[in-house]
């Protein structure tokens, strides 16, 4: 953390009760399908904030950052399975694992950093979203580190000054049953295409930076997709233009994110043992420990591993 940073709190505890909660409307289950004004509103957020981009072309999958990245979402993953949390609260931690790193930078080599940061981001995506939230001791890290709550604190902490406290954050999932009610009329938006849109949003988080594309491109790519994946540019479109609170968002940023979709799905469908994500399990579960590697205080933590600033990628 900054030298010149100071907090009055001597740590971040969840001891609000449920009525200061921030609910973050992203259910899928009760959409405002029926609200274009609303939706419009959302996409207008997206457009003022200056965390999203609309990149073009592949980046180099090889570097250390990415495969540190995968890490840190299979293990956010599998913890929101045991913990019980909701798809959208492990989803919300991605986004403030990527908004951080878009901002701060952490050395190569540093995957305990990383895997603090991602226990970090995946204990406040909790504490926005989930009724119940479990305690720090609960959130186990995997290749044989083991945090002290203290330093957890400490890393929530540098994520809340890094994200300037704003974790209210657009997810892809407020927008899929307004886009499917308007681009799937005539299929009667069911059950398994929300999941199976649900399962590209999730595939597609895996691989891509998610400040590179803005929720609502995401979100409208995964229903065409879902409904269609053999849509040429002139029929996607055709089916955008019907989507009337689309009209501020730039179509080439759509096409471009629907084949990215397809690219993703590809190779996926073309990896043998590849792993999808459990969309309807819930179960509450314990993990056990595991063996003790190192331990790591704040103080370490601040003076001999340091996370440098650098500045936003446009």
């Amino acid at each position: 953390m900054d030298s010149d940073t100071t907090f009055s709190l001597p740590n971040l505890l969840c001891e609000e009760d449920d009525s200061s909660l921030i609910e973050v409307k992203t259910s899928v289950s009760k959409p405002r399908s029926d609200d274009d004004q609303y939706v419009r509103s959302l996409i207008d957020r997206e457009a003022e904030s200056n965390d999203y981009g609309c990149v073009f072309g592949d980046e180099d999958g090889g570097n250390w950052f990415k495969c540190a990245r995968l890490d840190a979402i299979n293990w956010i993953f599998s913890t929101r399975e045991i913990l019980g949390f909701h798809i959208r609260t492990a989803y919300l931690s991605l986004t403030y694992f990527d908004r951080f790193n878009s901002r701060r930078q952490i050395d190569n080599g540093k995957e305990w950093a990383i895997q603090l940061l991602g226990i970090a981001c995946l204990s406040l995506a909790a504490k926005m979203e989930e009724q119940s939230v479990p305690s720090l001791s609960h959130y186990k890290a995997q290749g044989g580190y083991n945090f002290e709550s203290s330093v957890i604190q400490r890393m929530e902490l540098m994520v809340l000054a890094t994200l300037e406290w704003k974790l209210c954050c657009i997810t892809p999932f407020v927008y899929l049953h307004h886009f499917f009610s308007k681009i799937c009329d005539e299929c009667d938006c069911n059950e398994f295409l929300v999941s199976k849109a649900i399962g590209l949003i999730l595939d597609f988080s895996k691989e891509v930076n998610l400040m590179d594309h803005r929720p609502s491109v995401v979100a409208i790519a995964a229903v065409l997709l879902a409904c269609d994946d053999q849509l040429t540019r002139n029929t996607l479109e055709f089916k955008i233009g019907v989507v009337s609170s689309l009209h501020s968002v730039e179509k080439e940023c759509i096409y471009h994110c629907y084949n990215l979709f397809k690219k993703i799905e590809t190779k996926k469908n073309n990896t043998p043992e590849s792993n999808s994500f459990d969309l309807l399990s819930n179960h509450w579960s314990r993990s056990s420990n595991i063996g003790i590697k190192r331990k790591l205080t704040y103080n370490g933590l601040e003076q001999k591993r340091p996370l440098q600033k650098i500045s936003r990628r446009l």
